[in-house]
């Protein structure tokens, strides 16, 4: 059974959302500057809202080694991917202050640990490939040897790039109570929302009082379809078909790790802490080439306790369009041959737009295909 709080909600993991947004200290402009990648920026600001609850800071050495060997934190809670801070060496006092890469202070950092990790290491457990060509893989061989450790105090929050589609896991806790919801389920996104995507959604929904949307607006790869553009089209697709009193579409602010199987368990653990009680898991969750079986990120979650991350994942095989069966099916609903279905790769599909050409209705709504169109062709 999951635990819940008095508004019916699923509880955050770990027991209570544990926010580190806090006062500016005085002592902000003596203290020794560490600057921030923008895959550690984004981690800051998901530790000050508590989208990355319990932890408050980045980690030390025990807990990042019980989660790169073990996919649990020190005291045995389930945790999938290392939170860590990159630094070239050790700082000389006990606190340091954290910047984005123009000099503005964001936080300050309490010293607690330096210690040196190994890259390949890591790579082969949280990755499981030592590939660097794996964009992953290649953030982790290219930053720092040593990592810093410790609570922090954020004081100044990132801008949001989308500030009218950003809420904090108080927010959209919140937001579902007052809609009454208590069964809530996540979709994670980085692409836009095609057909298949939109079956997977609505069947999902059907069975729980909501639906939470929740595009990943961090840094993604560079031919990834930009933040921007992906934001549009689940506007226009939201407002078309969906039930909007049914439906809330909010910003994550994570960047991709490209971790598949365990940024899956990952992701869930962040959208238990926004308050979903569920969480959509698909074909090859949060991939990159070929170094994940399809389903890898599904059979993951057989490593746990049925019930233990208290999210409960729902599994959904790849979908398409029958034109026998006249509808939307996966391999499991529908009987009929491949003939039948449509299916275009992402390759095909971005050709396409490129050319200005419409995929198939069968395979991506119209207003959505005109949205992306415009964005390819640069208008």
């Amino acid at each position: 059974m999951s635990t819940v709080t008095a508004q019916g909600l699923i509880s955050p993991h770990g027991g209570e959302l544990v926010p580190r947004a806090g006062e500016r200290p005085g002592d902000v402009d003596s203290l020794e500057v560490v600057t921030l990648t923008s895959r550690e920026l984004s981690d800051l600001d998901m530790l000050a809202s508590g989208a990355l609850s319990p932890l408050r800071g980045f980690m030390g050495k025990e807990a990042y080694e019980s989660v790169v060997e073990s996919m649990r934190l020190a005291d045995g809670l389930p945790w999938a991917l290392p939170v860590c801070l990159a630094v070239p060496e050790a700082p000389s006092g006990d606190r340091v202050v954290l910047a984005d890469d123009g000099g503005r202070a964001l936080a300050v950092l309490d010293v607690e640990e330096v210690y040196a990790y190994d890259k390949e290491r890591e790579a082969e457990r949280c990755f499981r490939t030592t590939d660097g060509e794996h964009p992953g893989v290649a953030r982790l061989y290219d930053q720092h040897g040593s990592y810093l450790a410790g609570p922090v105090t954020v004081f100044e929050r990132l801008e949001p790039g989308f500030p009218e589609l950003h809420r904090d896991p108080a927010a959209t806790r919140a937001l579902f109570a007052e809609r009454g919801w208590r069964r809530v389920v996540g979709f994670q996104t980085r692409n836009p929302i095609h057909r298949a995507h939109e079956y997977l959604t609505k069947c999902a929904l059907e069975t729980v009082d909501g639906l939470l949307v929740h595009p990943l607006v961090g840094e993604t790869k560079s031919d990834d379809v930009p933040a921007a553009t992906r934001v549009k089209a689940y506007e226009i697709l939201i407002d078309g078909y969906y039930p909007a009193d049914r439906v809330v579409v909010s910003a994550f602010p994570a960047a991709m790790r490209y971790a598949g199987p365990r940024e899956a368990i990952w992701h869930a653990i962040c959208r238990k802490n926004y308050g979903c009680s569920h969480f959509i898991v698909g074909r090859d969750h949060a991939g990159v080439g070929t170094y994940y079986g399809t389903y890898d990120a599904q059979l993951i979650f057989d490593e746990f306790e049925p019930h233990e991350l208290d999210i409960e994942p729902m599994f959904f095989e790849h979908s398409f369009w029958c034109k026998a069966c006249g509808q939307m099916a996966t391999a499991k609903t529908c009987p009929h041959g491949g003939d039948d279905h449509v299916f275009l790769s992402g390759t095909k599909v971005r050709e396409l737009l490129a050319d200005g050409e419409l995929p198939p209705e069968e395979f991506t709504r119209p207003e959505v295909a005109e949205v992306l169109i415009a964005a390819y062709r640069g208008g």
